[in-house]
């Protein structure tokens, strides 16, 4: 009889998991990545055209409201059945979209991790609303959770925490072509009695203290297109006109898109800020003059 040969124990480890919050870091490469894949394939597709509808992209990209308006007065690309309409004006324009989206997420994602890592303004993470939505990339610094976090109260001098949170957008916008919208808004609170100055002054200031930081940080001062002074007509917070999340400064960084008009930045489920009726305080009791 044979001796049993020695049982061989086979002893499988798997590797552990890295558990545990790693930062944001890996969105940002992911981002770029998506952006160098559309790209890619978007050169790929361009190599296959003709000269004339490689001349005709270039064009469009370098200027593309200009490059609409060369077709003359009257004459619409998108309609005109010359070679624009042949290779698909269309799916240029779709592809633009797509570009600056890309860019749009990839700096969104960038504001977003440079907020968190700096030891001020972490603790301030529910004061900023970074989004792209249909409008363009839109940030937001709230006076909610913390009161007079970015302005004191009826001031337009920028605290230094509002200062280094635009300088950071700033720099993280500044590589963008698109233009820039800066917006100041204020709650309903009022001024006292026989003062000149409104919260109309008050938040027209604001938005101008924040164009000239983002400026300062490296937008190009001809990249700004509008700053805007809404006072308390486009509330974000409309149940109550008093609520001090209604104090803040938004920034919009719209679509270049020659065929859509840029939409004014504002709280989706308002009217448009130029036609709101005035907030009324029926029903709310009005708070002692401050902002």
């Amino acid at each position: 009889m044979k001796d049993k040969e020695p049982v061989r124990v086979i002893v499988k480890k798997k590797g552990g998991g890295h558990g545990g919050h790693h930062g944001g870091a890996w969105k940002v490469a992911y981002a770029d990545f998506v952006t160098a894949m559309m790209a890619f394939f978007m050169v790929m597709w361009i190599m296959g055209m003709d000269a004339q509808h490689k001349d005709m992209i270039q064009g469009y990209f370098q200027n593309p409201v200009g490059f609409k308006k060369g077709f003359g007065a009257g004459q619409n690309p998108m309609s005109n059945g010359n070679a624009i309409e042949h290779m698909g004006a269309r799916m240029i324009a779709m592809a633009a979209r797509d570009y600056q989206r890309g860019r749009f997420m990839n700096a969104a994602e960038r504001i977003r991790l440079r907020l968190s890592e700096d030891a001020e303004l972490s603790k301030l993470s529910g004061n900023f609303e970074v989004l792209v939505t249909n409008e363009g990339l839109r940030v937001e610094l709230i006076d909610a959770k913390s009161g007079d976090a970015f302005f004191n109260l009826g001031s337009a001098v920028p605290q230094p925490v509002a200062e280094r949170a635009f300088r950071i957008i700033g720099e993280e916008l500044s590589d963008l072509a698109n233009d820039v919208v800066i917006e100041g808004h204020t709650d309903a609170r009022p001024f006292g009695n026989g003062r000149t100055y409104s919260n109309w002054e008050l938040s027209a200031d604001r938005a101008n203290a924040a164009r000239r930081v983002l400026t300062s940080a490296g937008i190009p001062a001809d990249r700004v297109r509008e700053v805007r002074g809404h006072a308390d007509r486009a509330l974000r917070v409309t149940e109550n006109p008093f609520d001090q999340a209604n104090r803040r400064v938004s920034i919009l960084i719209p679509f270049a898109d020659p065929d859509t008009p840029t939409v004014p930045m504002g709280i989706p489920s308002l009217p448009d800020p130029g036609t709101a009726p005035p907030v009324t305080s029926v029903g709310v009791p009005v708070p002692a003059p401050d902002h």
